[in-house]
């Protein structure tokens, strides 16, 4: 089984101190689980991957449909979760729609896990 390799982020800036650091407030853990469920789906964490890997690191809804196997209506639902997570951006050329990575917001998630 192939590994995902990730990206380096040139300023990636988390949002708030590692779990292990402090005591998690109520609206944090909110925040927090949100996200994670954004990411906690296999064909969520495959367009991420893919969107990162495609050239100029975007791409459109169909690129995506026939490499996941997966419906245009259900990639679509996935990357409307991951972009209202705040892991992707939207932005409309004509009749497509392209997707990109929002820059640090994987590192975010990755802080937040980690101690120092």
């Amino acid at each position: 089984m192939p590994t995902l390799e990730l990206l380096p982020v040139i300023q990636a800036t988390a949002c708030c101190a590692p779990l292990t650091r402090e005591v998690l407030t109520a609206e944090k853990a909110e925040d927090l689980s949100r996200s994670l469920k954004a990411l906690a789906d296999p064909a969520r964490l495959r367009i991420i991957s893919m969107v990162a890997a495609h050239e100029n690191a975007e791409a459109c809804v169909c690129d995506l449909t026939e490499p996941l196997g997966l419906s245009q209506p259900t990639v679509s639902h996935h990357l409307k979760v991951l972009v209202e997570a705040g892991f992707l951006t939207r932005s409309k050329r004509s009749t497509w729609a392209y997707y990109a990575l929002v820059p640090g917001a994987l590192d975010s998630v990755a802080t937040l896990l980690t101690s120092a």
